[in-house]
């Protein structure tokens, strides 16, 4: 997301994807996942931002690089956060909303 809470914008694939955080969880580079899918790495970067959108091959070759199902990384509509798909969104517990109010106990 960025700053103002908005989505990143979609590049002209229509496709969102994760292959950024993905590689970056991995410690991974543009290049090696490249090298391993037998791509140019500037074809990482042009998925990354959108601007490419991966053929059929090059889908189930992501999604058997990182075991992960297709829809794991790709979509066409904005991706949640895995931790919140994951666990499910939590909302945060007021503090002390359990506590006795003081002023009306005296």
């Amino acid at each position: 997301m960025l700053s103002n809470g908005s989505n990143p914008p979609i590049g002209e694939s229509g496709l969102y994807n994760r292959i950024a955080v993905l590689r970056a969880e991995r410690g991974i580079s543009r290049q090696d996942l490249a090298n391993a899918l037998g791509v140019n790495y500037q074809t990482i970067g042009f998925l990354e931002r959108g601007d490419y959108g991966p053929s059929l091959k090059l889908a189930f070759a992501i999604s058997a690089y990182f075991s992960l199902p297709i829809e794991a990384i790709f979509s066409t509509e904005p991706l949640r956060p895995l931790s919140q798909q994951v666990y499910g969104r939590r909302k945060p517990e007021s503090i002390g909303a359990n506590e006795p109010d003081l002023e009306e106990s005296e």
